[in-house]
């Protein structure tokens, strides 16, 4: 599995699976979640509406995540995961290591090979950028692993990392430099 690094806007990426930094609520916010569902269009909130309505009516739990379609994004499907919030005394490390691996779980289980992933919980949930690389980085690298991929029967071959500021890809490039 080849990991990249990418400064820019993770809704231009031509992927199969481009994760989603969502609320729990699935019905769009700032930040990512903003782009994300201003560049899928309206189908993408009808969709999130919709597994409210059937499979979350409670919202998606910190540290899952849910497979939509894309609908006008380049990629296939968009992975919602919900990041833990530090301001909200959401701490745990491995909160926010699930958020990674229950994504790439999500992704392959739909077949994805490729799957692009914003800095989750480094903008407004207040998590230091490099942490939320280390974490990133280790969770990444653990379920590609040969053995790991062997188990889930995961196709992925690329893990993009698409940072939309300068600052935040330093952070990152910095601890995937260093070998988390």
């Amino acid at each position: 599995m080849r990991i990249e690094l990418l400064q820019g806007d993770i809704t231009k990426r031509d992927v199969d699976v481009i994760v989603n930094a969502a609320n729990s609520s699935l019905l769009g916010g700032g930040g990512v979640d903003g782009a994300i569902h201003s560049a899928a269009g309206p189908e993408l909130l009808a969709a999130c509406r919709e597994l409210r309505r059937t499979e979350l009516p409670g919202g998606l739990p910190v540290g899952s995540a849910v497979a939509t379609p894309a609908f006008r994004l380049p990629a296939r499907w968009v992975v919602h995961t919900v990041g833990p919030n530090r301001h909200a005394g959401q701490t745990d490390p491995a909160l926010l290591a699930s958020c990674f691996v229950e994504s790439l779980r999500a992704a392959s289980g739909l077949g994805a090979r490729s799957i692009a992933f914003p800095a989750i919980s480094a903008g407004i949930y207040g998590w230091d950028a490099e942490q939320v690389a280390r974490i990133a980085f280790d969770a990444v690298t653990s379920f590609g692993s040969p053995s790991a991929a062997a188990m889930s029967g995961s196709q992925l071959d690329v893990v993009e990392f698409v940072l939309f500021s300068e600052r935040t890809a330093a952070a990152f490039r910095a601890v995937f430099e260093a070998g988390a």
